[in-house]
């Protein structure tokens, strides 16, 4: 007898679109208004919602790629799988760090995880949210969550 899985309702599907196209547009604002204001506040804005449209654009792919509700399920699995060794913290401290892997991941993709990494480090402390972490302990989640979406995108043709 075989197991009938459900698909996900479109509902869920349009949510993951939304989120990946949301994160995308944050971060294409937040770098459009960086380059925009060295031509002053009108470029600033100017740049933050060209920025927007594009981030948009591209975070709608990767949620295409990579669903995030199934890419916090699948490294929290492998999480709880690897034993962990520190002992002093646990799944809340390491899944921020996935999740920055997958957000951040359209702001700095066309520059590879080497390129970006002195702007995630720098970025860490903010983004970490609860986490207890610092950079050296998040950098391996981070470039893994990373490398998880490049792998994804590869293997749909993107």
């Amino acid at each position: 007898m075989c197991a009938v899985v459900p698909e996900p309702a479109m509902s869920e599907i349009k949510k993951d679109h939304s989120i990946g196209a949301g994160t995308g547009a944050v971060a294409g604002a937040i770098t459009g208004a960086a380059l925009g204001a060295a031509a002053g506040p009108i470029g600033s804005v100017v740049g933050a919602v060209a920025g927007g449209i594009v981030g948009a654009k591209a975070g709608d792919s990767i949620a295409e790629a990579v669903n995030p509700t199934d890419y916090t399920e699948h490294f929290e699995r492998e999480y709880r799988s690897a034993g962990h060794p520190d002992g002093a913290h646990d799944w809340r401290d390491y899944g921020p760090a996935y999740t920055y892997g997958y957000t951040s991941y359209a702001q700095h993709r066309e520059r590879g995880f080497d390129d970006a990494e002195a702007d995630l480090e720098r970025d860490w402390p903010q983004s970490r949210g609860e986490s207890r972490i610092d950079w050296t302990g998040a950098r391996d989640a981070v470039r893994d969550g990373w490398r998880h979406i490049d792998r994804r995108r590869e293997d749909a043709g993107r």
